[in-house]
């Protein structure tokens, strides 16, 4: 029996028009459709009144149901797979699957659509020709400070995802390991309270701590420029010398900061910021 096909389909990101007429085509055709979430993708379906046999494929689930998708579609199937938004694979669950097929010799089609990345970095007003994608950053703090350290004299657009629950200390971090950035938050995208939040780091903290944050974000960093890398380095270099020296005066930690913060004309939240890093440099 002749192998059937694997067709990676990309749906829309918020807006239902987003969607293509070779992706509903597909989705009509195939005799199977994998979805990360069957109760999301079932809402799509009704939507454009396709009736179709779904099966669930997430994170937690991908190398069993991989396994079992292949044997499918190498019986002779046309398979689909979705996830919730964008291209299947991109941050969402996918990859192992067109492995497990590309080792089967199974033939893997992309149906191309919309793209949070891409839309974000089009419209972000910084540097297009030149950038990074790094997804999700790990959930562990010193795994996520270790990437960005490596991005940190990284000279084109630095482009990630972020859960609003976490966005606020996330861009704490970055402004602490890359310094003040010019970044933009892209919201909501394609939706109708579709948001872009163009700024410097230390102002966008500030105004952000003070909203109710809802919708996930794709976060664009301004690249490095190798004047600002040096600068960078030195600026640390003189905050370690001077954390060196607290406790040597006798005073609290909180006094100690203060003192500092004057000396550099940075803030008291700052200096603690720093010095929590350094703290944790040296405890590695």
């Amino acid at each position: 029996m002749e192998a059937g096909t694997l067709y990676l389909v990309a749906t829309p990101i918020g807006n239902l028009e987003d969607i293509t007429f070779r992706a509903l085509k597909v989705l009509n055709e195939v005799q199977l459709i994998a979805a990360e979430d069957t109760r999301h993708t079932l809402k799509l379906l009704n939507h454009f009144k396709i009736k179709n046999k779904l099966i669930s494929y997430y994170q937690h689930n991908e190398e069993e149901r991989s396994n079992y998708l292949i044997d499918q579609i190498k019986g002779g199937l046309n398979v689909a797979l979705v996830s919730d938004a964008g291209m299947p694979g991109i941050s969402d669950p996918g990859n192992i699957l067109v492995n497990k097929a590309i080792a089967n010799d199974v033939k893997v089609i992309p149906i191309p659509g919309a793209s949070a990345l891409t839309t974000a970095l089009a419209a972000s007003g910084l540097d297009t020709s030149y950038f990074i994608f790094k997804g999700f950053l790990p959930r562990k703090q010193a795994l996520a400070r270790a990437i960005l350290e490596e991005l940190s004299e990284f000279t084109g657009t630095i482009v990630l995802y972020e859960s609003p629950y976490r966005i606020v200390k996330t861009l704490e971090m970055i402004y602490e390991v890359l310094g003040n950035r010019k970044i933009v938050l892209a919201r909501e995208l394609t939706k109708v309270h579709e948001e872009f939040i163009r700024g410097e780091l230390e102002e966008i903290i500030k105004t952000i701590e003070k909203v109710k944050i809802v919708g996930e974000f794709t976060l664009l960093i301004e690249g490095s420029s190798k004047n600002e890398t040096k600068q960078q380095k030195s600026t640390n270099v003189e905050f370690e010398r001077m954390f060196e020296g607290i406790n040597s005066t006798g005073s609290s930690l909180k006094e100690e900061l203060r003192i500092i913060a004057k000396k550099t004309g940075k803030s008291l939240k700052e200096i603690y910021r720093s010095y929590l890093k350094y703290k944790e440099k040296k405890e590695e």
